[in-house]
């Protein structure tokens, strides 16, 4: 099937979808994008097992002004085809974080490269790249996976500082992540109460 019918189609279903007072609930807190059909994300990660997933649609998906499309692009891009220069556009491309928390779940912490770039990003100055780092990094410290003491003090360098940012998202991201990264054991436990400490909290 043609691209283009692709999405026309994909349009369409998603319109029989739609969700008014969602929609409109999200355009109050400030999701302004060209359409939002409201689509729940259980219901639209439903669909996504209807889609192929292939490079070319999710890439296509993403360049639409459109919540669902851009939520359904991180679904359906295939981790093999999605390396780290394309993910660094793709990060600074993101819109609202609902959009970074779906790209980490689904795509981003699945990836060859996800601590690299989560470092990469954490020392970024823009917030976005921040919080997709420290939400990245949360995933993979739920899925048990324990930093070197190299990277572990520089997290937890990262997390000292923006503990104390006047960014609220930045800031509640990094909180997130320590919990996350306290639950990984004894050790880790405790250099997390002293960050916690330091910054009074």
């Amino acid at each position: 099937m043609e691209l283009q019918e692709q999405l026309r189609q994909i349009k369409r279903a998603l319109h029989s979808m739609m969700n008014g007072p969602v929609s409109q609930a999200m355009r109050n807190k400030g999701l302004t994008y060209k359409v939002n059909f409201g689509v729940e994300k259980p219901r639209l990660e439903e669909f996504s097992h209807e889609l192929p997933k292939t490079y070319e649609l999710a890439a296509a998906l993403w360049k639409e002004n459109i919540r669902e499309c851009r939520l359904l692009a991180g679904m359906l891009m295939p981790v093999a085809d999605f390396p780290a220069d394309l993910a660094d556009v793709w990060v600074e491309q993101i819109l609202f974080p609902e959009e970074a928390d779906n790209l980490v779940f689904y795509l981003l912490s699945r990836t060859s490269y996800a601590s690299e770039r989560a470092f990469v990003w954490l020392a970024d100055e823009r917030p976005m790249f921040r919080y997709v780092g420290y939400q990245l990094l949360g995933r993979l410290f739920t899925e048990k996976k324990v930093p070197n003491r190299r990277d572990m003090l520089e997290y937890l360098d990262h997390t000292t500082t923006d503990l104390r940012a006047d960014n609220t998202m930045v800031k509640q991201a990094a909180w997130r992540s320590l919990m996350k990264f306290m639950d990984l054991g004894i050790g880790q436990e405790r250099l997390g109460n002293q960050v916690l400490d330091s910054v009074g909290m």
